[in-house]
């Protein structure tokens, strides 16, 4: 049996934004996840990369809840966002949720125009006036990089937009309600390649003020956009999956610490 300690890089020099010890995650009675621990950067970049079916994305929604919607899923260990246990008694998932933003796979705008997309979440959270909705609305649209593209059709139906634009859309509803942790579960997989670009630049330009994690089968995105990245394996079928390595993105990609993340890197496997 192979040693599965992940090898981890020195947090120390960087604010720690989520705390992960000892996190096993189960489907009912399968074992999805075991023995997590890292530590998730404040104002970075961070990329899970391995195979398919090795628990990137059931990792992700730990962060924020999202696996509660799951019947029969449950949780061991501890997840701590800026020292407070998301899972602890009394947490509101809802809040939760506001503060820990979800950007899916498919771009999933409501059927509404694309002004009611944006003020939509400020409004469940009571803002009413239309000054303050207006602001909000640009100012969100702004940091998504898509104001100029839609200012002038903001009473348009979000799904008339592009693909691309769509994305974009949805990362702008997330940033009016004002989230500390943008979630990205493979943002770019289903845009085309110049929408691509346009929301890794916007990942840049975001991660001054949020906490970034993305989820990616894209090593070449990967070794772009993060500035951590974390590796996840299933050694075998049916077996739990676990962090094997994690460690600065440029570290990572060109030394691994670990033979399984380079022969996987290498493409030697996945």
């Amino acid at each position: 049996m192979m040693d599965f300690a992940p090898a981890l890089a020195d947090s120390s020099a960087q604010q720690t934004k989520i705390r992960v010890r000892d996190l096993d995650f189960y489907y009912d009675g399968f074992h999805a996840l075991t023995e997590i621990t890292v530590d998730v950067h404040s104002n970075a970049v961070t990329a899970f990369i391995g195979p398919s079916g090795c628990g990137k994305s059931t990792f992700l929604r730990c962060f924020n809840r999202m696996n509660d919607l799951i019947p029969g899923t449950r949780v061991k260990g501890t997840v701590l966002l800026d020292g407070a246990d998301v899972y602890a008694p009394g947490v509101d998932p809802v809040d939760l949720r506001r503060r820990v933003g979800m950007i899916f796979q498919q771009p999933n705008p409501f059927p509404m125009s694309i002004y009611d997309n944006v003020a939509y979440g400020p409004r469940l959270h009571g803002m009413k006036r239309k000054s303050q909705l207006d602001e909000v609305v640009r100012e969100s649209l702004e940091r998504a990089n898509l104001w100029k593209e839609v200012k002038d059709i903001l009473g348009r139906n979000g799904l008339s937009l592009s693909g691309g634009q769509q994305q974009r859309l949805c990362i702008a509803r997330v940033l009016a309600v004002q989230p500390e942790v943008l979630l990205m579960d493979e943002p770019c997989s289903a845009i085309d390649p110049t929408s691509v670009q346009k929301i890794e630049d916007l990942m840049a330009e975001l991660k001054d003020g949020y906490t970034i994690i993305i989820v990616t089968h894209n090593m070449q995105q990967a070794a772009r956009v993060s500035d951590y990245t974390a590796f996840f394996l299933q050694e075998e079928a049916g077996a739990a999956a676990r962090l094997v390595e994690f460690d600065k993105t440029g570290n990572l990609f060109t030394s691994p610490k670990d033979k399984r993340t380079e022969d996987y890197i290498t493409g030697r496997f996945g």
